[in-house]
């Protein structure tokens, strides 16, 4: 899995690994070796996810692969008339392109484990608002992959996570940024994205989860 170090990542390292042997993505490998020490039969898998040569190199040993969740990403916002062209690539290329490497890459794995892609998009995904057009179209995108993903690859199972505003690292970034105060009230718990994920990857075999919309209540 992706985005392990932190956030909603790190929540669903803790809900696969009892029944896993979970690989911790990310960059920060100080974060992932000590996650590791807490999560059982789980390894640090340090990476960096907007370099082929990388990626390609980390996935060499994976002959078979039960679930892949992506869940790295990032959030470069702003208004079309202020966003920058590095703001749009930064987006893309963690959020979209990144993915789909990484997936092209694992399918001979996912394909011998008759395995589960989930991809934790974001509810910009399905609606975009003013300010978020950088990040909402690299989330739409990622969106017309797994749709497709699911459609050539039926025997893989896909799942798209569509998470509202959640209690998270990168949420603060973003109240920051909306010079807004934080507050956690009206927030999805980490823990409670990462439980959906999880009912999606031990769902019976009969049935396919093929989106999940989580919202605060």
């Amino acid at each position: 899995m992706t985005g392990a170090s932190r956030g909603i990542g790190a929540a669903v390292a803790h809900q696969l690994a009892p029944t896993h042997r979970v690989l911790l993505g990310g960059r920060d490998a100080d974060a992932l070796a000590a996650l590791a020490k807490e999560l059982p039969g789980a390894q640090p898998w340090p990476v960096e996810l907007t370099d082929p040569a990388s990626l390609a190199a980390a996935v060499a040993d994976i002959p078979s692969l039960d679930v892949l969740v992506h869940s790295a990403g990032v959030a470069r916002l702003g208004r079309i008339e202020d966003a920058s062209s590095a703001a749009w690539r930064d987006n893309f290329e963690v959020n979209t392109l990144a993915v789909v490497e990484l997936t092209r890459l694992l399918l001979p794995a996912l394909r011998t484990a008759g395995g589960h892609v989930v991809v934790i998009n974001s509810g910009a995904g399905r609606n975009a608002r003013p300010g978020w057009s950088p990040y909402a179209a690299s989330k739409f995108a990622v969106r017309a992959f797994a749709d497709a993903l699911r459609e050539e690859e039926p025997q893989i199972r896909v799942t798209s996570v569509y998470p509202g505003r959640t209690d998270t690292e990168m949420q603060q970034e973003i109240f920051a940024g909306e010079g807004r105060e934080y507050d956690t009230a009206h927030l999805l718990k980490a823990d409670s994205v990462a439980t959906a994920v999880v009912t999606a990857v031990s769902a019976t075999p009969d049935s396919h989860q093929t989106e999940i919309i989580l919202r605060p209540r």
